[in-house]
Parts: structure tokens; sequence; C-alpha cells
């Protein structure tokens, strides 16, 4: 997959935006006493010249800040013109939520394996050694672009025979599913880890989380006639990477991760489906959907109260064998991880990490090696 010419993070772009706010100027100096006609004709136009200069130079920072940050990845992100709601199934009937039910993944006897086209990501900001493929969910009914990193160990002979432990890795909202890598810098700050033994050698899956367009958050839950968005990250997500890799489904080997909306839909994927997954991390998240005012499960009472992690895990049957690590400065998302604390029973255990600093990659980005090591103590590295 090669970059498009006009990519939104390409540098081609960036290098037209710097370039016009220049040109801009020139022109407007060039024009200036140039203008004839009528004198509300005169103004209008000057006042033409000057709103065309502040453009350019709103659009370079504009470009500036999301290449750093990757919060739209795509020309469809940013105009919410993407379509990756094909159906809306009711997954409840369709799949069963118990540990081996038909549409767990890598339980469903009548699965049949499905071979996925892999291409590099094409996107300057990304590392060459992430792939990505085009995914049509199956179960959920969300098609969306899932990015694929594999360990150092993966294509050695002498792990040909190992599984991998998997790590999926969730955006905040608006958000990029390059943003881990990309900004974060996850794979990067990793591969050494794992070539010295520090770090267990995860497979690490990002997956698109802007389902909607850019005026709707999903909250990552199932919402009747809106989007499957739990399915197609909980279900459609690893099954594909169950077909394509060598990994298995046993929840001890799977993790999920993510920060500020992304953070809130980890902690609620891990304690929803112990089944699937042995651990979650949150960077500055929160437990109410209402944390993020665009959020589909904050405008619906009952999902609200049943899409909040700390419902979630007091309306447990059985406390779930789930190992949580959340972290946060106050007022963002530190309470929300002391009251999950509080509310945990063994085997639930949650880790509680205070940070400081704004709600921004500038602080998520040096936690990375800390998170992978707290998760390599956790999930077993291979077997």
């Amino acid at each position: 997959m090669r970059e498009t010419p006009m990519q939104l993070t390409g540098t081609p772009f960036l290098l037209l935006t710097i370039v016009l706010v220049p040109v801009s100027i020139v022109v407007a100096l060039l024009l200036w006493g140039r203008v004839r006609g009528p004198r509300p004709v005169q103004v209008l136009s000057r006042i033409v010249m000057l709103l065309f200069c502040q453009i350019t130079a709103v659009t370079t920072v504009f470009v500036m800040v999301n290449n750093a940050n990757l919060i739209y990845g795509s020309w469809d992100d940013l105009l919410g013109t993407g379509n990756h709601v094909r159906a809306v199934p009711n997954v409840q009937a369709e799949t069963g939520g118990a540990s081996g039910a038909p549409g767990t993944p890598g339980n469903d006897a009548k699965h049949s394996k499905v071979i996925q086209k892999f291409d590099p990501v094409g996107d300057p900001k990304v590392p060459n050694d992430v792939q990505t493929t085009n995914l049509k969910g199956a179960v959920s009914g969300v098609d969306g672009e899932v990015l694929v990193w594999l360990p150092p160990q993966y294509n050695d002979p002498a792990y040909k025979d190992k599984n991998f432990p998997v790590v999926e890795l969730l955006p905040g909202w608006p958000g990029s599913s390059k943003t881990w890598f990309g900004t974060l810098r996850v794979s990067e700050q990793l591969k050494p880890m794992m070539q010295s033994g520090q770090v267990a050698p995860f497979i690490l899956v990002s997956p698109r989380t802007n389902l909607l367009g850019d005026s709707v958050d999903t909250g990552c839950a199932d919402v009747p006639g809106k989007v499957n968005a739990d399915a197609w990250l909980s279900r459609d997500v690893p099954q594909m990477v169950l077909d394509n890799f060598r990994v298995d489904p046993s929840a001890d080997r799977w993790a999920v991760a993510g920060y500020s909306a992304g953070a809130h839909c980890a902690a609620k994927l891990a304690l929803e489906h112990p089944d699937r997954y042995r651990a979650g991390v949150s960077l500055s998240g929160y437990n109410d959907p209402a944390g993020e005012e665009k959020s589909l499960t904050a405008k619906d009472p009952h999902l609200r109260e049943v899409s909040n992690p700390l419902n979630i895990l007091k309306s447990a049957k059985t406390p779930p064998k789930t190992a949580l690590y959340v972290s946060g400065n106050k007022g963002d998302g530190l309470e929300a991880g002391e009251a999950l604390k509080a509310a945990a029973k063994a085997p639930t255990t949650v880790t509680v990490q205070e940070t400081t600093g704004a709600h921004s990659s500038d602080v998520w980005k040096p936690m990375v090696p800390g998170i992978f090591t707290w998760l390599t103590s956790v999930i077993p590295a291979n077997h």
C-alpha cells in the first residue's frame, strides 16, 4: 500500500501547507494596493486576503499537530465521510457470552479460517514493519483496517513452534489506528526490550475504533441499530489474529490497552470479557461513559449503566480473573482507578499509578516500557 500523494498525514501535504503560508502573504502584499472598484469591494477584497493568510497559517498548525498526535489518520476520518458499519446484526442472538460458546474467538466449531492480505501501512509516521489489513467483521458487521506488528522473535526459527501473546491497542477519540505506532512509538520502544528479554514478545494489534465518523464515539459497545463496536473489537479482530498468526484463544494470553476514550474501552472490555482478556491497561480513562460527551453509550441510561467498568465489576456474579493497570492524574483518571481498586475482590486485581501532566501523548508515551513490563508479569511469554 503506497502512500497517496496527498495523504492527510503525508509529507507532501504538510509541505504544501507550509509553502502556502508565505505565498499567501506575498500575494496579499502584491495585490493590497492594486485592488480596484468601489470602496466596499476594495475592503471586502482585502478582508479575503487577510482571511486567506490566516487560513493557511491555521491549516499548517493543524497539520503539524495532527501529524504529531495522529488524531485523524485519513481524510475520511477528518471529514467524517468513512462508512465502516456494513450491517448491525443482533449479536446476542447469534453468539454466546460464555467461554467456548459459538462466537467466542477460537471456539466456534463452524468457523472457517479466513486468511487476510497484509500490506505496509504506507504512512511515513508509522514504522515500516507495521502491516495493515482490511477486515470485514463477520460477527459485528463492521469493516475497517487493523494494524499488526510482530515481535522480533516471531520469524526466528527457534520460535517456529511457539504461540505468542497478544495486546490490542485502542486509541482515544477521535483517534487513529496508527497512533500507538506513530505517536506513542510502541513498537520502536518495545523492540529492543523484547530482544533483551525485558518484555515478553507480544503481537501488537491496533484496530479501527472510529466507526461512525467524527461526530459520534461508539463507547466500544454494541448499540442496537447503530453499531456493534464491542463485537468488532472483542470477537472479529481477535478471530482475525487467530486465523492469521501463531496465537491461541486462551484469555491468559490476551490483553487490551488504551488511552483516554480508549482507556475506558480497555477497562470495559477486559472486565466484561474475562473469557477473552486476562489484563486491561487504562491510561487517563474514565468509568462513566459521560466522560466523553459524544459517546453513544452516554446518551442512553441503560447503556450508560452497563458500559461503566465500575458497574460491570460490582455486578459480576463472580469476581473476574482480570488484572487492571489504571493510571491517571487527579481529575483525569486517577479517581476512576481508585474506585475500581476499592471494588475489586480476588481474583480481580487493580494496580493504580498516579501521573502528572496534561491529558496527552507526552504523558502516555514514556509509560509504554513500564506498562509492558507489568503486562509481562501478568501474561505468559510463550509456550
